[in-house]
This record gives structure tokens, C-alpha cells and sequence, in this order.
């Protein structure tokens, strides 16, 4: 499955959620944000939402400043 993350292609070797491709990018699951088509999903729905051929995925990360 072809999808985009942070603008970059990345094919998929099967369906996974939201939590499962953080995972299988490696990226931190705490303090993280994910949209996928400029929707953001809350983390709450990570491991309903299944990603779709074609969605734009935007991940983020946290940042504490002062």
C-alpha cells in the first residue's frame, strides 16, 4: 500500500493502524501527533483508524519550550 508520510513515499507491506505504523517507524508513541489528510486524529483513535492507500500522514513531535 503506497501512502506519504511527512511528505516522503513510503510503501506499506500491509494494512496497519495509526499506533502500528508509529511502531513500524520506529517513532516515540509518547509525545507524539498524527494527521492524515490534514485531519488530526486524536491518540485515543490510533488503533482504530486504519491507514488507506493514498493517505497523507503528518507526524509530530512534541516540543516544551520557555
Amino acid at each position: 500500500m503506497k501512502i506519504q508520510v511527512n511528505e516522503q513515499a513510503l510503501i506499506l507491506p500491509n494494512s496497519m493502524n495509526l499506533e502500528q505504523l508509529l511502531v513500524h517507524l520506529e517513532k516515540p508513541l509518547v509525545g507524539s501527533a498524527v494527521a492524515v489528510n490534514m485531519q488530526v486524529i486524536s491518540r485515543s483513535e490510533w488503533t482504530q483508524y486504519n491507514i488507506n492507500e493514498g493517505d497523507n500522514i503528518s507526524l509530530f513531535q512534541a516540543i516544551a519550550g520557555g
